[in-house]
């Protein structure tokens, strides 16, 4: 169709980073049914990025026991120990970042999260995993820009 003609056929595809690493719009009122990336964030506004494939419920309340009973299993609960917090409701202080299934997508999402959080200087996770991502830092200064520049 295109031989005798000066344009060129392209092609687009919907996965983009900017696409991949956003927080998910579509997220309902069952939300902690689901599983995916999570954010707990405590008293001091110190936050922990997490993951899980089971319903995001079920994660909370072992962060629950585990700062109950002390177990020392679960990095949030050690960090509520450690700074005596008491821990607040799952509404409170679980942000659901992403729903997805249990894949590798999973891990970069959390990746890319435990970045960002790194980058503020506000998070309980294990900083010294966290290496430099120019991917990472374009899709957060692009997200900065578009805050910054809209009326």
């Amino acid at each position: 169709m295109f031989k005798n003609s000066s344009l060129k056929a392209s092609f687009k595809t919907g996965n983009s980073t900017d696409k991949l690493l956003t927080q998910n719009r579509n997220i309902n009122q069952n939300k902690f049914n689901k599983c995916g990336v999570y954010q707990l964030t405590c008293h001091d506004y110190n936050k922990i990025i997490g993951q899980t494939g089971r319903p995001f419920n079920v994660r909370f309340q072992e962060h629950f026991r585990d700062s109950k009973y002390g177990n020392g299993k679960s990095n949030f609960a050690q960090h509520l120990i450690d700074n005596k917090h008491s821990i607040t409701p799952m509404e409170d202080i679980m942000e659901i970042l992403h729903i997805t299934k249990k894949e590798s997508m999973m891990n970069t999402l959390e990746r890319f999260h435990i970045y960002n959080v790194t980058r503020l200087e506000n998070q309980i996770n294990d900083k010294c995993r966290i290496k430099y991502s120019f991917i990472f830092d374009t899709r957060i200064h692009k997200n900065s820009w578009r805050e910054h520049s809209q009326p």
